[in-house]
Parts: C-alpha cells; sequence; structure tokens
C-alpha cells in the first residue's frame, strides 16, 4: 500500500534507499561546547539543512578539526574549560580569517564578549536558549554573507589585473579638438611652430593641451583667461567661493577632473555648471554630456584652483579621521548591512547608490544604524549643531546622545542616507519624507526617514520598525486582571470599533496587533492597512497606504470592504472621511480595529465629535476604548526598595497617596547604568454600556460622560500607573515624566 502520509509529514514506514542523488554539502559547520546535549540540540536544529555538520568538545579539538577541514562557520560556546569561546574564536579568525564566527552563551562576562566582537572576532552573539528558526536564519544570511565575500575577493582580483588596462584606456579619452591654440595663434600669442610642437606633445603624452601649453609657460594663464574672456564671453569664476555638494563627486570620476582639469560645480535640473581650464576644448566636453548624461555650461577658473578644488571635493587620500576610522572602518560587522530597494519603478541600483563610493560615508551610516538594531533604540536623531554632529537614539522612550561626528562629514552622511531613502539630494531647503528596508545578518528593519533644515544644517530623524518583533498575546501586555476581562470581552463582539489611543510611541500599534491576533481563527478574513506595516502577519492581507500615488486611507478602506473581510486592522483615524468609511464598516458587521490621537478615553469621544461623526453613530458603533502609555520597567538586576517622596506622590494625585513604599533601579552593567530595562503599558479601558451610550447619543458634553463614568466606579490612567509603582514594576519619577502633574482627581 503506498504510503501517502509522508508526503504530508515527512515520516515513512517504508525503509528508504541512500539519495545518492541529492547535491552533496556546500558548507561545513563546526559545532564546539563542552555539554554533549547542547552539541546534540544543535545538530538537531540544522539536520535537514544541506551542511556537514562536525563537532568538537572543547577549543583544542575544534582548532584541530580547522586544521584538518575547511569550515565555513563556526558556533561555540564561551563558558568551556580550558580555553574560552574569545580566545577559540580568536584563534579562529587568526588561523583561518575567511570563516564565520558565532559566539553562543547562556553567561558570559559581557566585557570579553563585546571585546570579542570589537576585535571582529565575533561576526554575531546569540543568547541560550536560542530560537531554532533564528538560528536557521542566522547562519543562513551568515553563509550567505560567505559567498558575498568571495565573490567580491575574486572580482577584486580581477579589477585589480584590469587596472592597467583601465589606465591605458583612460589616457585615450584626453581629445585633440580644443581650438585653444589655433585661437592663441591668431592673436599673435603663439608661433606656427609652436602650435605644431603642441599638437606633437599632446599625440605623444596623451594630454590636454591645456596642460601642456601651461608647463611650457609660453603664455601667462591670467592672459589666456582674460582673452577668453573678451572674445568668447565665458564666465570667468572665483572657486574659493563656491562651496560644492559632496554628491558631485560622483557625476565626473575623480581621475578624469584631475587629468583634464575640469571639476563639477552644481547642478541646475539636468544642466551642469563645469569649471574647465581649457573651456575651448569640444571633444572634452561632448564627452562630458554623454558620460554624465547632463547638459554643460562652461566656466573657466585657474588651473591652481581647479586641483584645490579637486582636492576638496574628492579628498586627498590623507585625511585623518581618527576615531571614526576605528569606529565605521572594520568590515566586520558593519559591511553587513544590504540595501533593500521596495519600489515598483525601474530605475537601476547603481544610479540610486551613486553616491555610495566613499568608504566612510558608507561605513558611518552603516555602524548608525546597527548599533541603533543592537541597543534596541526605536528612533535615530542626527542632530547638527554648533560645534559638532551629534547622533542620538531613543530607547525606552528617552532620547540620549550616544556618538559625536565632525561637521565635515555632516552632509556626506545625509547624502547616504537620502539616496539609500531616494530622496533628492540636491534640494536642502524643504523636508523630504522617505523610507527604506535595511537586511542586517540577523532581521529586517524598516526605517521612516524624515529630513528637516535647521539652522546648523539638516536634520535626520529615522524611525525603526523591526519585521522580526514578535506579536504579543493580550496577557503579556500588562494588563490589570479587571482590565483585562472587559479587553477580552470587546474582542469577542463580531462587529463594533475598538480604538487604541496615545500620544506618538505609547505601543497603539502593539496593543492593536495583540487583539487582532487574540483568538484568531482560520475562518475569519484578516486585513490591515497600515503606514507603515509595522508587524508581518502570514494570516493578515496587509496594504501598505501610499499617499502618493493616491492609494489612501479612505481609499484604500472603501475598497477593502469588497473584499469580504471579517475584521479591519486601520492604522490611524486622521480625518473625517476615514473616520466616516471606519464607523460605517463597524456597522455594517466588521470588527475594526484603529488608533486616535487623544489623551485619554473621554477625550477620544470628544475628537470623534470634532472630527464631524454623528452622536448616534458613535454611541452605536464604539465597543470600546483603550488609552495608554509606555513607561520604563526598573532593572530587575538592580532593584531596590525606597521610601516614596511624599512631594512627588502629592503632584501625582489622589491615587498616588496612599502608597507606602516605592521602587528604583540601581543602576548596573545590565541596564547600562540607567536603572531601567524595557517598558510596559498602563492603561485606561472603557467599554460602553447601554448608559453610557445612551448619554454619548444624546450628545453629553464631555464632563458629563466623566462624571457618568466616575459614578460607575471606572478609574483612569493613573490608577493602572499606581498599581504598577506599588507591584515594583516602574518608579514614581517616570510616572510623573509621562502622565505629568495630575490635578487630584480623576
Amino acid at each position: 500500500m503506498t504510503d501517502y502520509s509522508a508526503l504530508f509529514t515527512g515520516k515513512s514506514n517504508t525503509a528508504q534507499a541512500p539519495a545518492a542523488h541529492l547535491t552533496p554539502p556546500r558548507y561545513r559547520l563546526l559545532l564546539v561546547d563542552d555539554e554533549p546535549g547542547i552539541v546534540k540540540a544543535l545538530s538537531r536544529v540544522f539536520r535537514q539543512e544541506n551542511y556537514e555538520v562536525v563537532t568538537a568538545g572543547n577549543g583544542e579539538e575544534g582548532l584541530r578539526l580547522l586544521a584538518a577541514h575547511t569550515v565555513h562557520l563556526v558556533i561555540s560556546d564561551f563558558l568551556m574549560p580550558g580555553m574560552d569561546g574569545a580566545r577559540f574564536l580568536r584563534e579562529v579568525k587568526s588561523r583561518s580569517p575567511d570563516t564565520l564566527r558565532i559566539m553562543l552563551t547562556g553567561h558570559a562576562n559581557t566585557d570579553a564578549v563585546m571585546g570579542a566582537i570589537n576585535e571582529g572576532a565575533v561576526y554575531k552573539f546569540i543568547l541560550k536558549p536560542w530560537n531554532d528558526d533564528d538560528l536557521r536564519v542566522t547562519v543562513a544570511l551568515a553563509l550567505e554573507q560567505y559567498d558575498l565575500i568571495t565573490r567580491n575577493r575574486a572580482l577584486k582580483a580581477e579589477n585589480d589585473k584590469k587596472t592597467k588596462e583601465i589606465s591605458a584606456l583612460a589616457k585615450l579619452a584626453a581629445t585633440h579638438r580644443s581650438r585653444l591654440g589655433i585661437m592663441l595663434h591668431k592673436h599673435n600669442l603663439l608661433t606656427a611652430a609652436q602650435v605644431q610642437e603642441l599638437s606633437m606633445q599632446q599625440e605623444k603624452r596623451k594630454e590636454p593641451l591645456i596642460s601642456i601649453l601651461l608647463d611650457k609657460d609660453w603664455v601667462p594663464e591670467r592672459r589666456i583667461r582674460d582673452l577668453l574672456k573678451r572674445e568668447m564671453l565665458i564666465d570667468d569664476v572665483q572657486l574659493p567661493e563656491f562651496a560644492i555638494d559632496p554628491a558631485m563627486a560622483d557625476l565626473i570620476p575623480h581621475s578624469f577632473c584631475a587629468r583634464q582639469l575640469v571639476v563639477p560645480l552644481k547642478l541646475d535640473g539636468r544642466r551642469l555648471m563645469l569649471a574647465m581650464a581649457d573651456p575651448l576644448d569640444e571633444g572634452l566636453l561632448d564627452e562630458i554630456r554623454f558620460t554624465a548624461g547632463l547638459e554643460i555650461n562652461a566656466v573657466m577658473a585657474d588651473a591652481a584652483a581647479i586641483r584645490q578644488k579637486i582636492d576638496q571635493l574628492y579628498g586627498t587620500g590623507n585625511v585623518d579621521f581618527r576615531e571614526l576610522e576605528t569606529f565605521a572602518s572594520s568590515p566586520d560587522p558593519y559591511e553587513g548591512i544590504e540595501i533593500v530597494i521596495e519600489d515598483d519603478n525601474d530605475t537601476k541600483l547603481e544610479d540610486l547608490l551613486r553616491d555610495t563610493e566613499a568608504p566612510p560615508a558608507i561605513r558611518l551610516a552603516n555602524a548608525i544604524i546597527i548599533e541603533a538594531i543592537r541597543l534596541g533604540a526605536s528612533d535615530i536623531h542626527i542632530q547638527p549643531r554648533t560645534k559638532s554632529v551629534i547622533v542620538r537614539y531613543r530607547i525606552d522612550g528617552v532620547l540620549s546622545d550616544k556618538i559625536g561626528i565632525p561637521h565635515q562629514l555632516h552632509q556626506s552622511l545625509v547624502s547616504r542616507l537620502k539616496i539609500m531613502s531616494e530622496l533628492d539630494i540636491s534640494e536642502r531647503r524643504r523636508p523630504q519624507d522617505g523610507r527604506i528596508t535595511v537586511k542586517t545578518p540577523m532581521r529586517m528593519v524598516d526605517l521612516r526617514i524624515s529630513t528637516l533644515p535647521t539652522i546648523n544644517g539638516e536634520k535626520i530623524v529615522m524611525r525603526l520598525l523591526d519585521r522580526n518583533s514578535a506579536v504579543h498575546s493580550l496577557d503579556k501586555l500588562g494588563f490589570a486582571a479587571d482590565d483585562l476581562l472587559r479587553v477580552a470581552n470587546m474582542v469577542a463582539k463580531p462587529q463594533g470599533i475598538i480604538l487604541a489611543t496615545g500620544p506618538t510611541g505609547s505601543g497603539k500599534t502593539t496593543t492593536l496587533y495583540s487583539l487582532l491576533q487574540h483568538d484568531a481563527t482560520p475562518d475569519k478574513n484578516y486585513v490591515t492597512i497600515e503606514d507603515p506595516v509595522e508587524y508581518y502577519l502570514d494570516m493578515a492581507g496587509q496594504v501598505l497606504v501610499r499617499e502618493k500615488i493616491g492609494l489612501t486611507f479612505p481609499s484604500v478602506l472603501r475598497a477593502l470592504l469588497r473584499q469580504d473581510p471579517d475584521v479591519i486592522l486601520l492604522g490611524e483615524i486622521r480625518d473625517f472621511e476615514t473616520a466616516e468609511v471606519a464607523f460605517h464598516a463597524a456597522l455594517t458587521g466588521h470588527l475594526v480595529y484603529s488608533t486616535l490621537h487623544t489623551n485619554s478615553a473621554v477625550a477620544t469621544i470628544a475628537r470623534l465629535f470634532d472630527l464631524g461623526l454623528k452622536p448616534y453613530v458613535v454611541a452605536t458603533a464604539l465597543e470600546g476604548i483603550i488609552a495608554q502609555r509606555l513607561v520604563r520597567r526598573i532593572c530587575p538586576a538592580c532593584r531596590e526598595e525606597i521610601a516614596p517622596n511624599r512631594e512627588l506622590l502629592a503632584r501625582l494625585g489622589a491615587e498616588f497617596t496612599a502608597i507606602n513604599q516605592a521602587w528604583r533601579g540601581r543602576g548596573c552593567h545590565e541596564c547600562h547604568g540607567s536603572g531601567y530595562k524595557g517598558r510596559q503599558g498602563i492603561y485606561e479601558v472603557l467599554s460602553l454600556n447601554d448608559n453610557l451610550r445612551d448619554r454619548i447619543g444624546s450628545g453629553a458634553s464631555v464632563l458629563e460622560i466623566r462624571r457618568t463614568l466616575r459614578e460607575q466606579g471606572v478609574h483612569g490612567i493613573a490608577r493602572d500607573a499606581a498599581l504598577r509603582v506599588i507591584d515594583g514594576a516602574t518608579t514614581l519619577d517616570e510616572i510623573l515624566r509621562v502622565l505629568g502633574p495630575q490635578d487630584g482627581k480623576e
């Protein structure tokens, strides 16, 4: 009887012949751990991958295997007898630099681990217990990078081999169509013999005529400039007055500019202003038009000034970057970012990354993004100040200065980020918004990028959205027991609208995704409309709003209602049109989740009225409101009990006056001295009953609705915050920072 179940389960009762036809493994993995159980568990993770896995029980045995075999990737434990993981991986790097190195640790010396990472000995470190899928993805991405490095090395060798040929071809670019010699002869500044000598030397040396003429010193350069200005009406510019955009450097190659004595000055639409030592060289102008694809506005300048400007624009190769060079020049791990262009047009990648040939700008941008991902930052601020440029990270909702950058690198960094996000690098006077996806060896991260012109230069702010973020279950969000029951009852309703409210960055989208996933079943159609998509769910159809092409919230929502949805997640209600369609969907049998920027649950009702919705529509369709904030959690490693500050309690209002004990974080290496680690939500949950619907439908004021809620015993967000302080989850100072002083009553 045929064993059909094997097609679905992968298991068969029938003996199978050896799979001799399978492709032999391309990669060899070395697993090193002194615990046999860990080695077996790691081996099981890769049992279905096409890898050859070898194992070792300690560092010495691992080095022997490394000497006997070609190993592509090593996974090593940290705590091992004799040679620890950091020393072992340093040895691996020394003996086999191409081998990728991953450290697996459950309890390690943080300084030793970070030291190994900073030295480049560790490509990645993963904490025990690991997630099998994450580990497989990490290894697959690492091996993909191994292949890229190998191919890049081969390409570099081929490039070095062709360097002489390229140099020889470049010399052929010297044109022989300059009219300068003939013009000087016409004005009796050169003899016929001198013109013939110039022509012969040009054929022999393959250099532009102006260079040979200046070497001969037959005619003063100033006199040539005056003649061209008077006879040909060519503008004579003073190059020190020009501040050239670093993006101009990639329009014309450095070597070409240096050889032909030209330098690009500025781009106006499709017209390039080009300073030339010999503006009468028609062949040179034709070649630049063809190469750059631009119209040329030729102006003239002294050869010495052009050489000096070329050095300023392209660099002389002797720039001392000091600390920055150490920070951003390491090939591992900062070279691990790959740009993922997510657009529907036919723009070539080479054109989008035209400004990415400057290694300091590339590595600095990559390092800033990688460090933000490592620290778990939600936002990156690149802020130019008077004396330097500061990179600030928002970690757990609080901004802190992390990196200082010299001012001379600011513009190249801004240009690099603009090109990554497909913005206009020539536009510095107006704000711009863009987006980009970066792929690191660990994860995919979306960045929303905003530029703003300030008096010190352009400020860049980037919001990080991690595609790999897991959606929390409802009981992990931190709701109080009675609030959790109310929320679960809201989600169980077959139709209606549930709103999550609060300021930007208060965790509203996270809450909505938890509601969406709670008790989700395959028999329902789930659809989300967002700008941008913050979490990726296979069970839902997710639509990205693109307002530039008319794909707005209301237009997508109207189209979506014809897609037979059961549950709709709408990223944000911004205007009357969106609100009207969303509430109409809730009234016609759909369950709708959305967000609104208000400060409390009661203020949300007033905001809906202000948008123009009818009171009876709000009263009928609205099922519940979750007003929330995010507060930092006290670090569990250094938490200690303290006496509460009575002055703080008084400022926080009546809900806090009965608190007799409080907690704080002393500050340790786990929390980087801040005393906080992670965040948690504080909530105000409002579910509607018949009495409240009647008040809303009759158009009651906000004060009347608040009075009704107080009579029903519904507490505000301050009550939940006080419970979090009593539980020791957060501090009074943090509550004051997030909620501000209270007036003494809910």
